[in-house]
């Protein structure tokens, strides 16, 4: 392995972390969370992580950042996660993740028009095999497919997509680190959901403690940390690269079904799961130009190359 490549393998095994900890969501979700509050839950993943980060980093956003700030986090989280929400209890089984597969198409698109990444043949191919293998893993017996839901799908993906890519080509200002960038992010996403959430779901749940632990877990080590590492990531390897790690999400989601929850994986699934890791691996390998260790400067297009959606595929996430 080349020399630079070595030098970023430990950027890249972190980066992971964040989508193998978005794969947990589900599980957490389903076993801890009270049920249909998925606006809610998205609030309480994105709001509480934000403040935190902000308290902790104590910088605020100057001059042109406050509206960057503003879309990044629109875009991030709080558009991506009503719409994949919606298209998850549109769609049957695991559809909305294999729509959201396709993200790494998406910011090679993306990255073409505002990083001058060119997408190379392999790239394509290799993100034809990423989806492939996701919906061998996730994807089961379908009914009619829901318009809405598919459009939601489609969107969510284009929304995260594009908030990779312009996170990738703004950079971040001087002087501010990733986990600033995050703080910021992660507040501006959840302030937007919340009018949401109370118009839709109303007033918030009673919690217990299984349900208070599972939604720390979630603001904390799901979304705190995990949109660190991967803000981090966009900063020191091209969108391609880091849009490739995206499919370690649905297939953590299956392995954490059949380790913790007893569900069987079959043959196609697991011909799935070795496809969909092979191009994650493809992905890291067969990109040229990777970007600087550092993030770009604000307002210079350059860097190359997100990913692809963080939350699971299934119904809820």
């Amino acid at each position: 392995m080349p020399a630079n490549r070595s030098a970023q393998l430990p950027v890249v095994l972190l980066t992971a972390l964040a989508p193998i900890s978005w794969g947990t969501t589900y599980a957490v979700t389903t076993e801890f969370l009270p049920p249909d509050r998925p606006l809610f839950t998205g609030l309480l993943r994105a709001l509480p992580a934000g403040l935190v980060l902000l308290a902790l980093t104590r910088v605020l956003p100057r001059g042109a950042w406050w509206w960057k700030a503003t879309v990044l986090g629109a875009l991030n989280i709080g558009a991506f996660f009503p719409l994949l929400f919606l298209s998850a209890y549109r769609l049957p089984g695991g559809m909305a993740a294999v729509v959201g597969s396709v993200g790494p198409l998406f910011v090679a698109g993306l990255a073409t028009v505002l990083l001058g990444e060119r997408p190379t043949v392999r790239t394509l191919l290799t993100g034809v095999a990423a989806a492939l293998g996701v919906s061998l893993v996730v994807l089961k017996a379908a009914g009619a497919l829901d318009t809405v839901g598919v459009l939601a799908a489609l969107a969510s993906t284009a929304s995260m997509s594009t908030g990779t890519v312009l996170t990738k080509r703004w950079g971040r200002p001087d002087g501010v680190g990733p986990l600033a960038l995050t703080g910021w992010q992660l507040t501006a996403g959840g302030l937007l959901i919340m009018p949401l959430a109370v118009l839709v779901e109303g007033a918030p749940p009673a919690l217990d403690g299984r349900a208070a632990a599972g939604y720390l877990y979630l603001a904390l080590a799901n979304t705190a940390v995990a949109y660190w590492l991967w803000f981090r990531g966009i900063g020191r390897l091209t969108a391609t690269q880091v849009t490739f790690l995206g499919p370690l999400s649905p297939l953590t989601a299956a392995f954490v079904g059949w380790a913790a929850l007893g569900q069987a994986l079959t043959p196609l699934q697991l011909a799935g799961m070795g496809l969909a890791f092979g191009a994650t691996v493809v992905g890291q390998v067969g990109v040229r130009g990777a970007a600087p260790g550092r993030g770009t400067r604000p307002g210079s297009g350059s860097g190359v190359g997100k990913g692809r959606v963080p939350v699971l595929a299934s119904r809820r996430s």
